[in-house]
């Protein structure tokens, strides 16, 4: 078993490399906060509850040698909904076309059925090398990073999977984090860089925005509507009668519920509940846009829309 702490030393010639790296694991394995760590700026929404990625977000990390692009995919999870169907068939897509697997496993949790189910579906993925990373170590002590370094060199041979490294990351207390681009960078293949340099992710603005909003309006609510918010930006256009050092963007967002009883949570009394997350999202998106912003936020129900396919469609999915 490799596990890495270190970075091993490059070779004197300098080869540029390009590719996608994708990181799967259980909803809420840390792979958004990783993603977010690795290129140093807020591109994937996280928050602490499962299943809040909906979108592939893509990361891209730039350096002299080499362009890392970042796929986030939803966690997978055996599906009760046509969303969540839908949700499945996005991470196996993106799997088959990545030049590198990084399936996240945390250090505090031991492995479970759900990391099973997904390291099977890994084991059928036979072109692209798989990387254990080992996530939230800044959580647990040495005795128990060790056990759960042992258990995950195990499920590697007991299915079949070759791990090319087995490292072990703290995304919020940024250890190893470098280390880990170091690795991944190896595995890609050689080519010219795929994006330009200034971009951080090729997620369309409007879609971030979106996401923004919802992370903010989970917050509080995550036991009561775990996955019943979606969010859609319906306008966003630059006031016409600002002066060009005084410019303000205004945002006409929908927050979409599946039912009217879950208007009230989502509102709150005498609407606070929604002005905060109108505040706490402003803040976030105007960091990401760099202007300042008007934000307009309205609650509209749309029936059973995880199971509704045209309404999925309409949301986005």
């Amino acid at each position: 078993m490799s596990v890495r702490t270190q970075s091993s030393e490059a070779s004197g010639e300098t080869v540029h490399r390009a590719g996608f790296a994708c990181f799967v694991g259980r909803p809420n394995a840390g792979k958004s906060t990783l993603t977010n760590a690795l290129v140093g700026q807020k591109v994937a929404i996280t928050a602490d509850q499962p299943q809040t990625t909906r979108h592939t977000v893509r990361g891209i990390v730039h350096r002299e040698d080499a362009q890392l692009i970042l796929v986030d995919t939803p966690g997978l999870h055996k599906p009760r909904t046509l969303l969540g169907e839908r949700l499945n068939d996005v991470v196996r897509t993106t799997w088959a076309e990545v030049d590198v697997i990084g399936f996240c496993l945390p250090a505090n949790e031991k492995i479970g059925p759900g990391d099973r189910f997904i390291a099977k579906e890994l084991a059928g993925i036979k072109k692209s090398p798989k990387v254990a990373i080992v996530t939230k170590t800044d959580l647990v002590d040495s005795k128990t990073l060790a056990e759960q370094l042992i258990a995950i060199d195990q499920l590697g041979k007991e299915l079949g999977i070759e791990w090319a490294e087995i490292v072990p990351v703290s995304a919020a207390g940024d250890k190893q984090v470098n280390l880990l681009a170091d690795l991944l960078i190896p595995l890609l293949p050689e080519g010219p860089a795929l994006y330009p340099e200034g971009d951080l992710t090729d997620e369309p603005e409007q879609v971030m925005v979106a996401e923004l909003i919802r992370e903010a309006a989970l917050e509080g609510v995550r036991d009561e509507l775990p996955h019943s918010i979606a969010v859609v930006v319906e306008e966003m256009l630059p006031r016409a009668d600002r002066p060009a050092d005084r410019p303000l963007l205004d945002i006409h967002a929908y927050l979409y519920i599946e039912r009217s009883s879950q208007k009230g949570i989502v509102i709150g009394p005498k609407g606070k509940r929604l002005k905060d997350v109108g505040i706490k999202s402003r803040k976030q998106i105007e960091a990401l846009l760099g202007t300042p912003v008007f934000l307009d936020l309205h609650v509209k129900v749309a029936k059973d829309w995880q199971r509704d396919p045209k309404q999925l469609r309409r949301l986005g999915f």
